[in-house]
């Protein structure tokens, strides 16, 4: 099977065993996800089937979107309330202040990832040497928060959605605000509420998925992997460029008939700038990939093959 599943992803799961347990489910080995979930957070996690798996890397780059409960007065050693408590401190800052200090940090800020992560260094997981008892120097990423929507303020807790990129740790985002008011927090509850386009209303727990592979059903479950390139203009290789196409050359307007939506002109490219990107299929309806429009060039160069 070729495609993509939005699993929702329960509590006490790794992302891991996600994956393991669709193998046996899907009865098929080329299976991936698209970003690591916490064992205890729970929510939207999207899963990569057969040649779909070329599109993990391009999902993982997309914007997440969490609802978070941060304690204040905490610090742990994995900077949630799993791990082992480090320091607690008095909450003396009133709503206000806790309003202001959150909301400063949306934007772009260079965000140091925490000890208990996937992160490699020097081939070494961080989580394997946190275990070990040991900490070692970790360079700052820069990530953005696009928006923080503060839900609820009942302290020492607050409940905020927070949308951001890829590459962010909202338990360290909490840790970071808790340093700025001067008492600490750790992250208490995490849930993914989209990954991308993928929402969690639209998530499938592994129950559900499992009963629909045993009555023949999982096809309705799972979105075609050209779903995702929806918003780009489409266009159907012709029969005398298909064997360019089939190997995964760059093809020529001339190749290609167009199924540009403003019924502009696409002779030789024009109407398409430097950079546009567009989806390309058989004669057969098969999708073959992504491909980008070089203006210098006058062709299509492939961008990422679904053969």
């Amino acid at each position: 099977m070729d495609g993509i599943l939005n699993v929702y992803k329960e509590p006490g799961f790794t992302s891991h065993d996600v994956v393991a347990k669709l193998r046996g489910i899907c009865k098929q080995k080329k299976i991936g996800h698209t970003g690591t979930l916490d064992p205890d957070a729970s929510g939207v996690l999207v899963v990569c089937l057969g040649n779909a798996t070329k599109l993990c890397d391009m999902l993982t780059d997309q914007s997440k979107e969490y609802q978070a409960v941060m304690l204040l007065g905490c610090v742990t050693d994995t900077q949630d309330t799993t791990g082992k408590v480090l320091l607690e401190r008095p909450v003396t800052v009133d709503e206000a202040q806790v309003r202001q200090a959150v909301l400063s940090f949306v934007g772009e800020y260079d965000q140091l990832p925490p000890m208990y992560s996937a992160l490699k260094v020097n081939g070494q997981k961080l989580c394997d040497l946190a275990r070990a008892g040991r900490e070692v120097e970790r360079q700052s990423r820069r990530v953005t928060i696009h928006s923080v929507t503060i839900e609820e303020i009942s302290l020492p807790r607050v409940t905020m959605t927070v949308a951001c990129s890829k590459g962010t740790y909202i338990r360290t985002l909490c840790h970071d605000i808790g340093q700025l008011l001067g008492c600490g927090a750790a992250m208490e509850h995490l849930v993914r509420t989209r990954s991308g386009r993928f929402e969690i209303g639209d998530a499938r727990r592994l129950s559900e998925i499992e009963r629909l592979a045993q009555s023949g059903g999982l096809s309705e479950a799972i979105l075609r992997t050209d779903a995702v390139f929806e918003g780009l203009e489409a266009a159907v290789v012709l029969p005398e460029a298909k064997r360019l196409a089939d190997n995964g050359n760059p093809l020529f307007c001339e190749h290609l008939q167009m199924r540009r939506a403003d019924g502009k002109s696409t002779e030789k490219g024009i109407g398409y700038a430097d950079g546009q990107r567009l989806r390309v299929y058989g004669a057969d309806g098969r999708f073959y990939g992504v491909y980008v429009w070089q203006a210098q060039q006058h062709r299509f160069k492939p961008v990422k093959l679904f053969l």
